[in-house]
């Protein structure tokens, strides 16, 4: 009971560290005139939906394709321009990245060592 209890607070550290870290980013979706000039921001949504895809159902059979895919994916959204980044205290970075590893650690290991 104790170790399913770790784990579910570190889910809920982790999830709490990707909410407020990610309240300072903002994606935005323009119209173009013409069709070529949104192939970035189309090619990225289909990058990271068949990245999602792979890792999710086909892990054994593609392998690091997924990641990959999700790496293309990311590196087109922020060629696109469709990424406002907001400015965020010191502290509030400092806050939400230490909930991220102490609940990735508690997923992982169920442990913090000092």
């Amino acid at each position: 009971m104790g170790r399913l209890f770790i784990k579910f607070i570190g889910l809920v550290l982790l999830l709490i560290g990707i909410y407020y870290l990610g309240q300072n980013i903002i994606f935005t979706s323009t119209y173009y005139q013409y069709f070529y000039k949104s192939l970035p921001a189309v090619g990225s949504v289909l990058a990271v939906i068949a990245g999602v895809l792979s890792l999710v159902f086909f892990r054994r059979e593609t392998g690091n394709f997924g990641w990959i895919l999700l790496t293309i994916g990311i590196v087109l959204v922020f060629l696109s321009g469709g990424v406002i980044l907001q400015p965020t205290s010191l502290w509030n970075f400092f806050v939400s990245f230490s909930s991220i590893a102490v609940g990735y650690k508690f997923l992982n290991q169920g442990r913090i060592n000092f």
